[in-house]
Formats: structure tokens, C-alpha cells, sequence
């Protein structure tokens, strides 16, 4: 009768063995959700107190400090980039990270053991060691690799941003020189080719971007500096001294300067150039080489552009070997920089308002789910990129400006004909144009831009804007312009 299946009051009955087994099983699931949801909680329930308390505890103390890391964050979002780019917290992290794993594993593997799977049946055994195979290959290699990215951005951090002098914001706002490197055969040196000022309000984010011509002439110098010596009447000499160009004098001459310079002061003489050029203090520069820029761009899957004007690929020291043609498209890391910095069928004018375009398009089309679903891209081309003076403990600062900048409208100023003629240059005149494009960005003009532009402030030739790319180099609204 034992093997005699009956209903029973509109049921079944069920042998004993089945049911054991089922409760088994049932009991492995339990144990290892618990393992899953608070580690320790299993062998505190069934297995080693000792081990579950401090288990539990540990993870309760993770719980807190997760949501006091909230708490930072809803609070003060630059008090929250400061932690996370801070290299001696997140070398901790990740050794944490890696602990926590192994920590997790043996809970979980432990968990498996407390569920007795050598009394379930065959089946049930196969699915738990499965599910606890699985958890512990997904929980460990998420944590690991979690882990792998801390530590690739740990040494971006202490590599990219090692300096430790800090600036100020100066009345206001930072002003960062950002430089375009370029070397190459026939060159003496590396010339920024590509030399633009962002200024940038401290509170808002609000940019205002200051687009120096690479030819410009006569540049001055700080009285009584070194520079001021050699060019008492502005850096002029027979063979082509323009702005571009006084990094490489700078460095050829380094004997010339005091030891505080080092022993490569043309970035530091350039940015002092700058300052008379336009009136504002230079918190940092940015050198951003070329190659490093094309990479980047390929590591978060390129940048949509709207190509205002056929650009020739190639054409500097070769042949032209294709075309970027007009329309909005998604341009490569190689595309990207053609159009940035080609000149062979327009002129430098027009490369600035397109490098202009460029920024823009980047500053508004990163995100934290782009940055983090390729951050390891990021990371190896960052060092390929990347040459600057802003320090790790600013770095914070800047995150979160470029935040707010995305919501906020950039405007541009560039010194280009006809407001400024490069070869004659009135830089009394370029410093009120800075300031009034500035005073613009922060409302305390009462005379509101014209369809857009700095009219107002700047006699800007009329331009086609669906052709010329060169409209982006006067406007109150560079998105609207590019």
C-alpha cells in the first residue's frame, strides 16, 4: 500500500522521501538568497555564529557607509568628486573590493556546504551547484573588474593630474588655457597649433570660450619678465614669431629663465603671454595631444557633428585623401581631428570656429553612462591625451562644472579679422572684448546679442551660417552656432 498514491480530502499523497528532498532544496535556496541579500546571515541562521557576526556586521557597516557616500552626494556633489578622485582612498577601495570577493565566495561556498547537498537529489544537487557556481563567478567578477577600474583610475589620476599647486578662481572664474599639441617632420618642437581660454564661472559652469589665432603677432609680455627682455616691443622676429611659436623659443632658450621654471618653461612663458593677451589670470593650461584627442573620441564611440563646410582629410604635408562631407553625421576619432584642424581648402579662421564645434559637441555628448561603460578606453587614451598642471585636489571642482556647463549655454570670443587682424593686433581692444563677452555670459549687460551673436559687442561680417563654420567663432550660443 505504501507505493498506492490516494486521494485524500480532494488531495495527494506525497512519499516522505519527495518531500524531504523538496524541503532540502527549498532550504539550499533559502540559504544562499540570504547569502546573496546580507553574507553571514546563513551561518548565523545554521553554521558558524562566530563567522556570520562578523560577517553581517561588516556588511551592515558597508550599508552605512554606502549610504552616507548618498548622502555626500545628494549634499555636495563636488565634496563626492573630491572622494572619488582621491588616489589613496580609491587604491583602498579597491583592495576592499578584491577582500570583499573572496569574502563572498567562501560565504556563498560555505552556504552551499550548509545545505547538506549530498542529501538532495540528483537534480536539485545540479541546480544549486549551478546557481552557486553562478554567483559566485557573477558577484566575484563584477567586484574584480569593479575593482580593476578603480585601480586603471587611480593611476590615470596620479599619472594626469600629479601637480600640487592649487589656483584659485579669479574673480569668480577659472580660466583654463587648453592647448592643441602638434609635431611633426620640418617642426622644431611641439606648437600648439590650437590655443583657446575657457572661462568658467566658479557657481554656474557658465563657459565663455577665448579663441586665440596660432599666427598672432607682436605678442606681449609681462614687464620686466625675461620675455620682455628679449622682445622689449612684443615677441617679433624675422622668421614667423608668432603666438604658436613661443613654446618652442621658450624651451630652446630654457637657460634663460629662472630654475622655477624648470627645465621646459614654453607652456608656463605661453600662459604668461596669454594673460597680457587678455587680461585674465590663467589658472591651468590642458596640452592635448592629437593622436590621444582621435582616441579618445573612438573610446566612446565617436561624436555626432553637424559638418557645416566639405573638409578635406589629409592635405598637411600630403595629399588630400578624402572628404568630410556637409550634413550631421557621426564622425570618427580620425574624423574628428580632421575636422578639427584641417586648413587645406579654408583657413585657420575657419578651423578655429570648427575646433570650437568640436569641444562643444564633446562637453555636451559625454555622460556618466558613457564614460562608465567605457571607462577602461578612456582611461588608456587619458594618458595619451592629457598634459596638465590642474591638480588631483581640484580635480573634483572641474567634474562638476563640466556637469553644470551641460546645461548651460557657451558662448565664443575669438580674436580673428575683421575684429582683430593677427598681423597688427590691438590688444587694448582685445582685452575689452573679453571682458564684455565675459560680463555677456554672466548677464551684466543690458544690451541683449543680436540673432545670437556677440554683435553687439563685435563687428562680425554676416555669414552663412548653413556653410561657414566660422560663425561659431562670435556667439552667445555655440550649440545654436555648430
Amino acid at each position: 500500500m505504501t507505493d498506492v498514491r490516494a486521494s485524500v480530502l480532494g488531495g495527494s499523497y506525497e512519499r516522505p522521501a519527495d518531500a524531504s528532498a523538496r524541503i532540502q532544496f527549498r532550504r539550499g535556496l533559502t540559504l544562499t538568497v540570504m547569502t546573496v541579500l546580507m553574507p553571514g546571515s546563513a551561518q548565523l541562521v545554521t553554521g558558524n555564529r562566530t563567522v556570520g557576526r562578523i560577517a553581517v556586521r561588516i556588511w551592515l557597516g558597508v550599508l552605512a557607509l554606502g549610504g552616507l557616500l548618498l548622502l555626500i552626494s545628494m549634499t555636495s556633489r563636488r565634496g563626492m568628486f573630491a572622494l572619488a578622485t582621491n588616489t589613496t582612498l580609491l587604491h583602498l577601495g579597491a583592495w576592499l573590493l578584491i577582500a570583499g570577493a573572496a569574502a563572498w565566495v567562501a560565504l556563498l561556498v560555505d552556504a552551499w556546504r550548509l545545505a547538506q547537498p549530498r542529501r538532495m537529489e540528483r537534480n536539485h544537487r545540479l541546480w544549486m551547484t549551478g546557481l552557486n557556481s553562478a554567483l559566485c563567478f557573477a558577484m566575484a567578477g563584477s567586484m574584480l573588474f569593479a575593482a580593476h577600474l578603480i585601480n586603471t583610475s587611480s593611476s590615470v589620476i596620479g599619472t594626469v593630474f600629479a601637480s600640487d599647486s592649487v589656483s584659485g578662481p579669479s574673480d569668480g572664474r577659472y580660466n583654463v588655457l587648453l592647448l592643441g599639441g602638434d609635431s611633426g617632420v620640418g617642426r622644431n618642437g611641439v606648437r600648439p597649433d590650437s590655443l583657446t581660454v575657457a572661462s568658467i564661472d566658479h557657481d554656474t559652469g557658465r563657459t565663455v570660450l577665448i579663441g586665440l589665432p596660432r599666427n598672432l603677432e607682436d605678442v606681449p609680455f609681462p614687464r620686466g619678465s625675461v620675455m620682455d627682455t628679449e622682445f622689449p616691443d612684443g615677441f617679433a622676429c624675422a622668421d614667423a614669431c608668432y603666438l604658436n611659436a613661443i613654446n618652442t623659443w621658450a624651451n630652446d632658450h630654457a637657460d634663460k629663465f629662472p630654475a622655477d621654471y624648470g627645465d621646459q618653461p614654453g607652456i608656463r612663458v605661453t600662459m604668461e603671454a596669454i594673460e597680457q593677451i587678455t587680461g585674465l589670470k590663467i589658472n591651468y593650461y590642458a596640452l592635448v595631444n592629437m593622436h590621444g584627442f582621435s582616441k579618445l573620441i573612438n573610446a566612446v564611440g565617436g561624436v555626432t557633428m553637424n559638418v557645416r563646410q566639405r573638409t578635406a582629410i589629409g592635405g598637411i604635408g600630403s595629399p588630400i585623401r578624402g572628404y568630410i562631407e556637409p550634413g550631421e553625421q557621426q564622425l570618427t576619432g580620425s574624423q574628428a581631428l580632421w575636422y578639427a584642424r584641417s586648413r587645406v581648402e579654408n583657413n585657420d579662421f575657419s578651423r578655429m570656429g570648427r575646433q570650437k564645434c568640436v569641444m562643444t559637441a564633446m562637453l555636451q555628448q559625454l555622460n556618466p553612462k558613457s564614460v562608465l561603460l567605457n571607462a577602461e578606453k578612456i582611461a588608456d587614451s587619458s594618458k595619451a591625451l592629457l598634459t596638465t598642471d590642474i591638480p588631483q585636489q581640484d580635480l573634483g571642482i572641474f567634474m562638476d562644472l563640466a556637469l553644470k556647463a551641460k546645461n548651460e549655454k557657451i558662448s565664443s570670443v575669438s580674436l580673428v579679422p575683421p575684429v582683430i587682424y593677427t598681423g597688427n593686433p590691438d590688444y587694448k581692444k582685445v582685452r575689452r572684448l573679453v571682458s564684455k563677452a565675459i560680463d555677456k555670459a554672466e548677464g551684466k549687460s543690458p544690451t541683449k546679442p543680436k540673432s545670437g551673436l556677440l554683435a553687439a559687442t563685435l563687428s562680425v561680417p554676416k555669414i552663412d551660417a548653413d556653410k561657414d563654420p566660422m560663425k561659431a567663432n562670435q556667439s552667445a550660443d555655440l550649440s545654436a552656432a555648430c
